[in-house]
Parts: C-alpha cells; structure tokens; sequence
C-alpha cells in the first residue's frame, strides 16, 4: 500500500533539449541544483528517447528554475507524466526475448562489430545467440553473448 501512495505523489516534469545534448543539460541541471539548493529529487535521461530529460520534482516552478538560462534547453513541457510512461526506460527488457531463428542482426561488440549476420541457433539459458555472418566469403558459425546484438530485421 505505501508503494503505490509513493507512486501516485512522484511528480515528474519533462524538458525539451536539444537532440544529442540530452547529457549535457541533465549535468548542468545537477551543477545548478547543487550550486542553488534547488530541491530536485532525481534526472533521467533514457537512451532510447532522444531530445528530452525526466525531471522529479514537487513542482513546475522548482524545474523552471533549474533550466532557467541553460544552454540547450529548448522548454518544460507541460503537465505531468505518469511513473508508468518513464517506468519503460528504467526497465530493461532482455534482448533474448525478441529474438527468434532467421532474425537478421547488427553485431554491436567485439571483433565482429558492425557486420550483419543471421541467427541459426539461440541458446535461452547461456543467453548466447549462434549467428551466421552475411558480409563474410564463407559461412563461418559464431557465437556471442546476446547483449552484443542488435535486431535489425525480423525472418519472414
């Protein structure tokens, strides 16, 4: 019961940045609110979302002041979200779980990084994907850990 009376009094406010300065406006928002004493509870900046930093705080005037002058911040969007709306990037769901046979994916670690290859085989309780590297001469079996893929294509 105190979780969900906790939940429904989060207050969380939205702030428009510029793309790909998402980084550098929840520091300067942090410098600012030590340097202040600005009571701003917590910033989240989700890599999926790009363009915009989640401000927790009692209220709009509290976040109005924290982005007051910064560079890079274009507005506090109005209104409030919902802990269920942020709550999908906090939580990280686990690659394995969309990945299927036939699957065409991007190599994101290790030598192999940035090649495309096919999945041939997944093994759910290692969490490692065998796949079959399309860029190469020859077809050549490896196997990765399934954090180093990207899906890119889902099989027909």
């Amino acid at each position: 019961m105190e979780k969900k009376e906790e939940q429904n009094q989060v207050k969380i406010f939205v702030v428009k940045t510029t793309t790909g300065q998402e980084r550098n406006v929840a520091r300067l928002i942090a410098s600012k609110v030590e340097m202040n004493h600005i009571p701003i509870k917590a910033l989240l900046v989700p890599d999926t979302l790009k363009g915009y930093v989640f401000v927790e705080a009692d209220g709009p005037h509290l976040v109005e002041e924290a982005i007051s002058g910064l560079r890079h911040v274009r507005s506090r969007i109005p209104g409030l979200v919902s802990f269920n709306e942020v709550e999908r990037y906090i939580v990280r769901k686990p690659v394995m779980e969309d990945l299927n046979e036939d699957d065409v994916v991007e190599i994101t670690g290790g030598p192999f990084k940035g090649m495309r290859a096919k999945i041939t085989r997944l093994d759910k309780s290692k969490g490692e994907v065998t796949l079959e590297l399309l860029e190469a001469t020859f077809t050549l079996p490896i196997t990765v850990h399934s954090d180093y893929v990207k899906l890119v294509e889902k099989a027909k």
